[in-house]
């Protein structure tokens, strides 16, 4: 029996949902793939996503589209295998994102900060070098810096994720097929610190260099592409969406997966990429709803274009899950949340956008101004905008990953939670085991709970390569 069969007629139907009975779900997989092998798999990782952040971003959609998001869809039509997995580093349960990459990438749990060198210098190849050895095609999409922990894990071995300008370096030499993403600093000779025009050295290559949407879809099929589209991390998905620049220059994820699909999709020994939504990760650290909200729908966009490019094709494993938590943020209890939790539909920018445009001179009116130009109307006090002031007279100093200029992040959140309902546990990783889904071949093999090394060799074994490199 065909899935498509089973969801048609053995399986009851209420109020556009399906529910499968019990223990046939499994079932109908393994009949519907057998022992099929995956040809091309798309790794998909929501960087930073918390279970609350998946369960915001299929609230949202329910109320604003009326309709479920694509990631829960899935779960809702019974169309993927899900369970979890343990994502704990060598030396810490709560991991960064290089050792998390890294035990899929190597196979190994390597310390936080680590990519693919154990703690005596033991080197793990990482996973789509073995991929490009057997002969498939690879590459990395992201919404961070190419260079960033998540895609150099499935990439590259350094003892510092920071080594960005080396990882660069490596990318050039490995020659994969698709690189996507932020990080223009790290291929630029202007901003390198050895002042090496990699840009120049990956056009002698033989890639097709992009540094903008309609350059990337002018790649040819028969050509390796590089493409960075910003300094560092790409523009959040709410402040892209009001920018007509950004928009017109800076292709979403979901484009990027499309362009990246295409790019590898006839290569007859088939294709493995992995594609990030890196900045759900950055604006958990800061407390950003907008930032957060918006880039997890932007994935979930992303998301939807794998899968429906691996239900027509029928050789694709999908792959969609999380390195980690991070601020594990979610709606509170109370009378106004329903209409609270709403209010953030009419959001215009992101808390980002609030605080980098903010200077020591500004008096209260512009900063009740800006936030309540960005925030629908949110009024917040004189003595709150004064507070938020301080920081930039560096009074007050907040901490933060990805917080350069200590702005308040934490602080702006602190104020929105009375107008929005949501709150946060924290701006850090959490130990969270992470939502793990699969669809396609293969995926009748997943285990419902897994530890985070046994990625690498279940994508090997499903593919039907050799681990032997």
């Amino acid at each position: 029996m065909k899935r498509r069969d089973f969801l048609k007629g053995g399986s009851l139907a209420f109020g556009g949902l399906l529910f499968a009975p019990i223990g046939s779900r499994a079932n109908t997989i393994k009949e519907e793939y057998g022992s099929k092998k995956a040809k091309n798999i798309i790794f998909m990782v929501s960087d930073g996503m918390s279970s609350g952040t998946l369960m915001m971003a299929d609230i949202y959609s329910k109320r604003k589209f009326g309709k479920p998001s694509s990631w829960i869809a899935l779960y809702e039509n019974d169309l993927l295998n899900r369970g979890v997995m343990d994502m704990a580093s060598l030396n810490s349960i709560v991991t960064d994102s290089a050792a998390a990459s890294s035990s899929w990438g190597g196979g190994h749990r390597v310390n936080n900060g680590s990519l693919n060198v154990g703690p005596n210098g033991e080197e793990y190849l990482p996973i789509l070098q073995k991929f490009q050895k057997a002969g498939k095609k690879v590459g990395v999409v992201t919404t961070v810096p190419v260079t960033h922990a998540t895609p150099a894990g499935f990439s590259v071995y350094t003892k510092s994720r920071g080594s960005q300008e080396e990882i660069a370096s490596m990318y050039h030499d490995l020659g994969f097929d698709v690189i996507m993403g932020g990080g223009h600093k790290y291929f630029d000779p202007a901003q390198r610190k050895d002042k090496k025009d990699m840009y120049a050295a990956f056009r002698k290559k033989g890639y097709h260099v992009a540094r903008n949407k309609s350059e990337m879809n002018a790649a040819p099929r028969n050509k390796p592409v590089l493409a960075t589209f910003d300094e560092d991390g790409l523009p959040y998905s709410k402040d892209h969406q009001t920018s007509s620049f950004m928009k017109s220059n800076i292709p979403t994820i979901a484009e990027m997966t499309a362009k990246a699909i295409d790019q590898v999709k006839d290569h007859s020994k088939g294709f493995v990429i992995q594609i990030e939504g890196g900045k759900v990760d950055w604006a958990a650290h800061g407390n950003d709803i907008t930032g957060l909200l918006y880039d997890q729908l932007a994935f979930d966009e992303a998301v939807k274009v794998a899968i429906d490019f691996a239900k027509k094709d029928g050789n694709t494993l999908v792959v969609v899950t999380s390195d980690h938590g991070n601020a594990n943020p979610g709606l509170i209890y109370g009378k106004n949340v329903n209409s609270d939790f709403d209010r953030i539909q009419n959001f215009t920018q992101t808390n980002e956008w609030i605080l980098q445009g903010l200077n020591a001179s500004d008096s209260v009116t512009t900063v009740k101004s800006r936030i309540a130009g960005a925030n629908a109307g949110i009024s917040i006090t004189d003595d709150q905008a004064k507070e938020i002031l301080s920081y930039y007279s560096k009074a007050k100093m907040e901490d933060g990953l990805y917080n350069p200029r200590h702005l308040p992040f934490k602080l702006l959140a602190d104020i929105q939670q009375a107008h929005t309902s949501v709150g946060w546990i924290s701006m850090d990783h959490s130990s969270d085991y992470t939502e793990l889904a699969m669809y396609g071949p293969g995926s009748e093999q997943m285990k419902p709970f897994m530890k985070n090394t046994e990625m690498h060799h279940f994508l090997l074994k499903v593919a039907e390569v050799e681990n032997k490199f």
